[in-house]
């Protein structure tokens, strides 16, 4: 029985598919998706499309990401829409579905969208998509916090457990680990980067890239 979490896949199919099948994954594993799954890189539509699948072998859980936010937005503000396809990577998107307008896009994708959760909590870590105000619990997060803030150094969480997200890319391809919270947006869609994959209990991790080259390594504080 495994936790593990997966950063921001942004489109990049062969890399989930090449991380699932290294992972072995069973139906006791908790898998924790960070959100952000559309966007900038190549098969938005067939990420959620792989994700809606995937529920049936594992206990699957999502959690929202700005751009999805962003996406859903842009359905009812026109203005919103051109910020997504011009800043938010929302062409690749559109192209993805082979769509000229989000109104095209399945119903069970926007139903997908709406399901997914602002965070997930076990006994030792929680889990967010890019933050959390450490002095508040986890219910009473800000949203501006759960899915916009920025990786800069955050103060331990007064519940004392570990914080896990995405959001904010990390260099050099690593994630960044200091102790009482982990990164592990590493750039999935960027011709150099990695989708990675986090053993929470085990502080393993895999990565993955579009090329469906594979590599590990181990949790190192910095």
């Amino acid at each position: 029985m495994r936790t593990l979490a997966i950063g921001d896949i942004h489109g990049s199919l062969a890399a989930l598919e090449t991380l699932a099948s290294a992972l072995c994954i069973k139906k006791d594993d908790t898998l924790v998706m960070l959100g952000d799954y559309v966007d900038r890189g190549p098969d938005s539509r067939g990420v959620v499309e792989y994700l809606l699948a995937l529920r049936g072998r594992a206990n699957l859980v999502t959690l929202l990401g700005n751009h999805e936010i962003a996406m859903m937005d842009s359905r009812r503000d026109r203005k919103m829409l051109a910020q997504w396809l011009a800043l938010f990577g929302g062409e690749a998107t559109l192209a993805s579905y082979g769509v000229p307008a989000l109104g095209e896009v399945p119903s069970a994708h926007w139903e997908f969208f709406k399901s997914c959760r602002a965070y997930y909590e076990t006994d030792t870590d929680f889990f967010v998509h890019a933050g959390a105000a450490p002095d508040l619990p986890l219910d009473r997060q800000p949203a501006d916090m759960l899915f916009w803030k920025r990786f800069e150094n955050p103060a331990p969480h007064c519940s004392g457990k570990r914080m896990i997200c995405g959001h904010t890319i990390q260099s050099g391809g690593v994630p960044r680990d200091l102790g009482h919270a982990v990164c592990l947006d590493t750039a999935a869609y960027d011709g150099d980067g990695w989708l990675t994959c986090l053993d929470t209990r085990a502080n393993r991790y895999w990565q993955a890239n579009n090329r469906r080259e594979l590599r590990e390594g181990m949790l190192g504080r910095g």
